[in-house]
């Protein structure tokens, strides 16, 4: 009884990293064994269609929960915000410049070879999609296990999804055009499908505080059920980034050097956060809705719009961000409830 105690308190204290491995081990599971090849494949197919609605899900949970007479604006929100924005619009820029600017020649020497990976436009575009995603659904359930208000981070994720709806269907146009789309066409098609993913949910929400009170009630009644929604699509995404990287054109040096640069992006965005809340009244909430993103939506959105390869950037970061968002929990946990 005692041991399967301890495995309970195991998984619950580390599963985001239980979820990102079993996505892992999946998905390597159908790719190593043959005799899986045709499940692997039907699968494939079935998860690409569900993983949207993974996304909505999750969010759609999260608002249940939303005390509306409770998001009030804070300066921080604003803040945090306003320097996403920032953070966007210089990535943009560098993508856009190294699009027009030759690459070095990689075969003149090891120093030209290492500048024509760093002047790769889909390193850059990678970089991106981890920086241009919303504030993650669970953001509010882990920054209230530390400490943090779930009140005004909920608030954050509904503003920082209604931006990200508008900004990456101004922003991935300008970088890849697919289909022969102009502009104003891409812009409006990616604007339907975020809608749909990101603030159809809130609506819903919304409707169902008012007018379903009693199914409402019972979504809000399952504990941490917006925290193991995310866990179950963490586990897919890490499933999804796995394939996109085994099936891959680029280079070993192209991937480790996303891997890298999304695990300083992780540090740097939770670093500007906390800087950003020491200066306008909450750190811990303004550390988290900096760097904790919605990894899935990113990889979707990355996936389906831009270069495949530039999923993996978020792919990444999704492993580094929940291995830090682990350490956080165990060490509140240490600290505060043993």
């Amino acid at each position: 009884m005692h041991k399967n105690m301890n495995v309970v308190r195991f998984l619950k204290d580390w599963t985001l990293p239980v979820a990102i491995a079993v996505g892992i081990v999946v998905y390597l599971l159908f790719y190593w064994v043959p005799q899986l090849d045709a499940v692997g494949d039907a699968l494939g197919e079935v998860v690409d269609a569900v993983f949207p609605m993974m996304v909505f899900s999750t969010l759609f949970s999260t608002f249940c929960r939303i005390d509306f007479h409770q998001m009030r604006p804070h300066r921080w929100q604003f803040g945090t915000i306003a320097t996403q924005l920032v953070l966007t619009a210089a990535c943009v820029a560098v993508v856009l410049w190294l699009k027009r600017c030759p690459t070095p020649n990689s075969q003149f020497s090891i120093v030209n070879y290492q500048l024509s990976i760093i002047a790769s436009p889909l390193l850059w575009e990678a970089v991106l999609t981890c920086i241009i995603g919303p504030a993650a659904t669970a953001a509010p359930v882990v920054t209230a296990k530390i400490g943090g208000n779930i009140h005004t981070m909920t608030a954050f994720v509904v503003l920082s999804s209604f931006v990200s709806a508008l900004t990456i269907p101004a922003v991935f146009p300008l970088l890849e055009r697919g289909a022969g789309l102009d502009f104003w066409s891409a812009f409006l098609i990616i604007l339907e499908k975020l809608a749909i993913v990101l603030l159809l949910p809130l609506a819903l929400g919304w409707y169902m505080q008012h007018f379903a009170k009693r199914v409402c009630a019972w979504i809000v009644s399952i504990p941490d059920l917006s925290f193991y929604l995310w866990a179950a699509q963490l586990s897919v995404t890490s499933g999804v980034t796995v394939r996109n990287i085994v099936h891959s054109d680029a280079g070993l040096p192209l991937l480790l050097m996303i891997a890298l640069l999304s695990l300083v992006l992780c540090f740097v965005l939770f670093a500007i956060g906390r800087s950003v809340g020491h200066h306008l009244g909450d750190p811990i909430n303004s550390g988290q809705a900096s760097f904790q993103k919605n990894t899935a939506l990113s990889i979707w959105v990355a996936y389906t719009y831009l270069n495949p390869m530039a999923s993996v950037g978020a792919g990444c970061y999704v492993l580094w961000q929940n291995i830090i968002n682990s350490l956080e929990l165990w060490h509140y946990n240490k600290k505060f409830k043993n």
